[in-house]
């Protein structure tokens, strides 16, 4: 076994639990949502998206095939950032959706990107410098902290969204709404500029599991039939994990260090 974290474990069983459930229904789990309709062989890609999870959960799990793994995991979350969650931003530029979409798998992205650079092989060190080792780490944080400011203008711009999520035994939901978003917003910069990174990081994973635990749980756990709010459980929880190992990236760093990026 290889597991360099606990966030790496959970990780990598997150990844086979939504395989495993992709090939049982045949359709894209949450994280590879935002296919074209009418794209060609748009059932086998499903198909093959639930497979490369499955195997890449599996293959994080294993000494020998965890740097294949943790590789083709990060070009294939990067290819599917760029094919499929890109093109929102080009076709609506002041739609800050699309940030919020292409952020979510940013967030997927950052988490095996960070996986690929402590995993890489020497072949990797020697033609892909830029993405392994300490470098391609700062970079998968920056990503991440990217995601998390568009996490951010999101609570801001979709008020009426959000609002209604906070549980209702809980005074003031505006309060909690705008409070959340700008958590995300200081978290991001944080990250970005490498300020009480360690802390920021591991706040913004505190917070996303605590969306999940609070909101979309329960919801689902009261016996919702809503498909989408069952994606969502499910997405909330895989950018959670992604989350977790971006902030165990920063294990031995003192948690309110500031220094340059």
């Amino acid at each position: 076994m290889r597991i360099a974290s606990v966030g790496h474990a959970v990780f990598a069983a997150t990844l086979v639990v939504l395989g495993i459930l992709g090939l049982i229904q045949g359709n894209f789990a949450a994280i590879w949502d935002s296919v074209p309709k009418g794209l060609p062989a748009r059932q086998a890609l499903a198909y093959v998206c639930a497979f490369i999870s499955l195997a890449c959960g599996l293959g994080l799990f294993c000494r020998r095939a965890a740097v294949t793994a943790a590789r083709v995991l990060f070009v294939y979350m990067l290819l599917w950032l760029l094919v499929f969650k890109v093109r929102f931003i080009v076709t609506g530029p002041l739609v800050e959706g699309s940030y919020q979409a292409c952020g979510e798998t940013a967030v997927m992205v950052a988490g095996a990107w960070v996986l690929y650079a402590w995993f890489a092989a020497d072949a990797d060190r020697q033609h892909l410098r830029f993405a392994v080792g300490d470098n391609g780490v700062h970079l998968a944080r920056v990503l991440y902290g990217l995601a998390l400011i568009a996490f951010g203008l999101s609570h801001f711009v979709y008020l009426a969204l959000t609002a209604p999520l906070v549980p209702a035994w809980l005074p003031g939901a505006t309060f909690w709404a705008y409070f959340s978003g700008a958590a995300y917003l200081a978290a991001g910069v944080a990250v970005i500029f490498n300020v009480c990174a360690r802390l920021a990081a591991t706040l913004s994973a505190v917070e996303m599991g605590m969306l999940t635990l609070l909101v979309w749980i329960p919801i689902v756990a009261a016996g919702s039939k809503d498909p989408s709010q069952w994606s969502e459980t499910a997405l909330s929880w895989a950018l959670t994990t992604a989350a977790w190992v971006v902030a165990d990236s920063y294990r031995g760093m003192p948690w309110l260090a500031c220094r340059r990026a």
